[in-house]
Parts: C-alpha cells; sequence; structure tokens
C-alpha cells in the first residue's frame, strides 16, 4: 500500500455536478463550464505524483481511495488504475467513472463522480479560502 497526502482550494464558483467525472486542478481560477471540478490551486498534478506511487497505479490490479476532508466532512472515491494510464498531466487529476483514459486520468471505474459527493461537503468547498485535503491510497 502507498498513500500520498496533498490539497487543494475551494472556489465559489464550484457545482461538482458532472455526471461522469471529478476534477482536482492546479489552475487558480474556474470557469462556469467546471461543473466537475472540486478543488483549484492543487500542490499536485498526474505528473508530479512520486514514481513509487505512479508504478503501483499502473497495475491492473491496483485499487484506489481518495478521501476528501474539509472542516470535519469527509467523503471516499474508489476505483482502480490501470496499465494505460500515462498520468502526465502537469495541470489536473480526473477520476472517471468510465474506462476513458488521457493524461489526466487519474482513476477509472470509479464508484462516485462530482454529482455523487456529499452535498454538506460540496456546500463548504463553495469558499475561496477552504483548505481541502485529500490522500490518495493505493492498494
Amino acid at each position: 500500500m502507498e498513500k500520498i497526502d496533498f490539497y487543494a482550494y475551494g472556489h465559489e464558483l464550484i457545482k461538482a455536478t458532472h455526471r461522469s467525472t471529478i476534477e482536482i486542478t492546479k489552475d487558480t481560477y474556474l470557469t462556469e463550464k467546471g461543473d466537475c471540478i472540486i478543488g483549484i490551486k492543487s500542490n499536485l498534478s498526474c505528473f508530479d505524483l512520486p514514481t513509487k506511487i505512479k508504478k503501483r497505479i499502473r497495475s491492473n490490479e491496483a485499487r484506489l481511495v481518495l478521501v476528501i476532508s474539509v472542516d470535519g466532512y469527509r467523503d471516499y472515491i474508489f476505483g482502480y488504475g490501470s496499465e494505460l494510464l500515462t498520468l502526465k498531466s502537469k495541470t489536473s487529476m480526473v477520476i472517471r467513472k468510465s474506462t476513458y483514459i488521457d493524461d489526466r486520468t487519474l482513476m477509472i471505474r470509479a464508484n462516485k463522480s462530482a454529482r455523487d459527493i456529499s452535498r454538506k461537503l460540496v456546500n463548504t468547498i463553495k469558499d475561496r479560502d477552504k483548505k481541502i485535503s485529500f490522500t490518495l491510497i493505493v492498494i
């Protein structure tokens, strides 16, 4: 098992209504179209993950858990890795319910998309000053 902690910040335009994806980005802004984004100004992207963790994620047997925490609220996303993941994006990480893969994809076949995340947590991260804690666990 490998794990890494990272963070991002909230934003008043966070909607978290997308039906198939969740995105965490290093970008410092958010537009109305970003309905899958749950955090901006992240300190990590797929590219920044340690080699040891990337290697584990690229295993077809890899099971991933992303823990999202802010102000006492917590949610869990479960999904899978794949040998096809490139993990090359220098700006973001995307969790997908589908099996679609591009350079931003961190996890596939996830149990949740942005719209499935706890609404109490989502309402809390609609604040620019909220620091969101993430823990990625690779089993």
